[in-house]
């Protein structure tokens, strides 16, 4: 058998009424009695198909396998031989008659979650694309900037506005310095009016141990009180007047001024884009120049209209901001005015009417805190 495997490849079966072709080889036995030749006997041939039991055509070979040539005549000829060297086994390269069947379904399956999954891949993809639009924008920024400093680059300038906002800053730092003083002046007569009340104190205690000097001390002690309680008074205008100013300062000039460094940023953002409009104007028409362009068209009008806003926006702030400094500071200096005179040329009912005037409530720090009653006359 394996010489005729080596020589020929595998035997074919015909398709008569019984006979079996092929060299050397004995039709098998119809009587079931007679033994079956041995192992080292020849290999009876194989036995003919019934004609009620035909062998299905082979279907045809993929063309991305080699066409082996085969007998003619025969259902199926194997193209392996012992000698092949494409396969190691002679039954390798067999090709199934029948088509596959399986039961598994080739689509690909639905994964749960893949909306979830789909609304993540689409945040990274915002998320990425938001990044990208700032890295491009500082570059920008940062290269107009620089170009500014060295003279290489033009920069747009709203003379009016930006003296303004050149006054707005001197004077923040003017009030910030009237501001400080103020609190360190509210802070040392805290002390000054702490040193009165104890030297009051003093004085009675003594009052009662000295009788020889009892109407001295006593005189004294009614003094030191009466200079506390009006300086009790002084410095709750004066903690009036800090906290004032200190929102002026602190709060109202520098929602302004953050509004300012908006404006600012967008103007550089605007010379940015507006420089690189102006260069790309100037190189030589073609389609992806002019596809640039019109990019950088479209960049450059969003980023105009951004800077026009702001600079409406600052122009409106600084507006307000002057009348309500002037309002503010008005009414904080008489206060300021009124109360330091009172205080000291000794006027303890100008220095009274002066609070009453401001809506200035003292409350001393031992007191209870006032009843529902009370708060509703405030």
């Amino acid at each position: 058998m394996d010489g005729d495997l080596s020589e020929g490849g595998m035997q074919t079966v015909a398709l008569g009424d019984g006979a079996t072709s092929g060299e050397g080889h004995q039709s098998a036995p119809s009587d079931p009695a007679l033994p079956w030749p041995g192992p080292n006997s020849a290999m009876p041939a194989q036995s003919a198909a019934p004609p009620s039991q035909p062998i299905p055509a082979p279907q045809a070979r993929p063309t991305s396998l080699p066409q082996y040539p085969h007998n003619p005549g025969s259902a199926y000829t194997s193209p392996n031989s012992a000698n092949s060297p494409e396969y190691g086994n002679k039954w390798d390269c067999y090709i199934s008659p029948f088509p596959a069947m399986s039961p598994i379904p080739l689509a690909t399956p639905t994964t749960p979650g893949t909306e979830n999954g789909a609304a993540i891949v689409r945040s990274g993809s915002s998320k990425m694309e938001s990044i990208k639009t700032w890295s491009i924008s500082t570059y920008k920024c940062t290269k107009q900037l620089l170009s500014e400093k060295l003279g290489k680059s033009s920069r747009t300038v709203d003379a009016e506005l930006e003296a303004q906002i050149e006054a707005l800053r001197d004077t923040q730092r003017k009030y910030s310095q009237i501001l400080r003083l103020a609190r360190a002046l509210s802070s040392h007569f805290y002390h000054v009016v702490q040193t009165q009340q104890q030297l009051g104190d003093a004085f009675a205690d003594l009052a009662q141990k000295s009788p020889e000097l009892q109407e001295e001390f006593i005189y004294n002690a009614e003094t030191q009180r009466t200079l506390t309680k009006n300086g009790e008074t002084l410095l709750g205008a004066l903690n009036f007047f800090v906290s004032s100013v200190n929102t002026l300062c602190n709060k109202t000039m520098e929602d302004t001024l953050l509004t300012v460094k908006l404006y600012e940023s967008s103007r550089i953002e605007y010379d940015a884009y507006r420089s690189d409009l102006e260069m790309l104007s100037q190189q030589p028409r073609s389609e992806i120049s002019s596809i640039k362009l019109e990019e950088a068209q479209r960049n450059f009008n969003g980023h105009k209209a951004h800077y026009d806003r702001l600079r409406a926006d600052v122009a409106i702030k600084l507006k307000f901001l002057e009348e309500n400094k002037v309002k503010v500071m008005h009414k904080q200096l008489l206060l300021f005015h009124n109360a330091v005179s009172a205080y000291f040329s000794g006027n303890q009912t100008a220095l009274e009417a002066t609070l009453k005037q401001f809506n200035i409530k003292l409350r001393s720090p031992n007191t209870a805190p006032p009843s529902w009653l009370e708060q509703g006359e405030y």
